[in-house]
């Protein structure tokens, strides 16, 4: 642990008022001093985006804070809140970054599309140990019993430890009771991807709108070392993520084609 009190970042993509923000507030708030910048209202599914040419109102919640928490609202994405922390908001760079506990998975390619993951993302880019924590669970009522116990373990774990400075963990839990959960496991990302499907209907001024729907499928079933397999199995899947996207083993077959562009 940091020789001064530990400086915890905290957001979500779910908005100020979602119980699993709260719930992580929670868990973190006994082990530092703790900034919330969370986005104003649900920012799901904005995985990295930010907000370009538009002002961002930020608004501090005195009525909740206090010395050793303060909490900020923001009308923007995720990582417009990351990037407003670290850059106006916080009195020094974090220890730590933490976001969620998002409302369902984002196991697989659904780390893609997360606003959750990507504000964890954004910490990392920033050299900030980051951790992104989801419960495979949509209600907005959900249980985060099992969550919370998972996150504190987790949470007290890389502050004590000596991690690189870039660490980004992809943290889901599945929705069980916490006796039932049968441990954690550090897994790789499965592969898999979305059916796009989209339900059309009509306005009230005959316009032509689409809802999107979808279904996941899934490319490995039944191999252990993913975290769909862990989540299914009753264990919390832990999977490292890193910034560089890019594809190695691709790089020097690439180097072979022909680009002289006089030919």
């Amino acid at each position: 642990m940091p020789a001064t009190t530990p400086l915890i970042l905290v957001t979500n993509d779910d908005g100020a008022e979602a119980k699993g923000l709260k719930a992580l507030i929670e868990v973190v708030r006994p082990l530092g001093i703790v900034y919330a910048v969370v986005p104003e209202t649900s920012q799901s599914g904005m995985s990295h985006a930010i907000s370009v040419k538009k002002p961002l109102h930020v608004r501090y919640r005195k009525e909740v804070s206090n010395d050793r928490y303060h909490c900020y609202t923001v009308t923007g994405t995720p990582v417009d809140c990351v990037k407003l922390a670290l850059n106006k908001l916080l009195p020094r760079k974090p220890d730590l970054v933490v976001s969620g506990i998002n409302h369902g998975s984002n196991a697989s390619v659904n780390l893609l599309y997360s606003g959750t993951m990507g504000a964890a993302i954004e910490g990392a880019v920033n050299r900030i140990r980051s951790i992104g924590l989801s419960l495979l669970d949509y209600d907005p009522d959900a249980d985060f019993t099992a969550a919370a116990l998972i996150s504190k373990k987790l949470v007290s774990q890389v502050l004590a430890n000596g991690y690189h400075a870039d660490l980004c963990l992809n943290v889901n839990i599945p929705a069980i009771d916490k006796n039932e959960i049968k441990g954690v496991r550090v897994c790789r990302q499965t592969r898999g991807y979305w059916v796009e499907e989209f339900e059309e209907s009509v306005d009230e001024q005959g316009d032509r709108i689409f809802m999107l729907t979808g279904s996941y499928t899934n490319l490995e079933p039944g191999r252990p070392e993913t975290d769909e397999w862990a989540l299914e199995s009753g264990y919390a899947a832990v999977v490292p993520v890193e910034v560089d996207h890019t594809r190695y083993e691709d790089v020097d077959k690439l180097k072979d084609l022909n680009f002289d562009l006089n030919t």
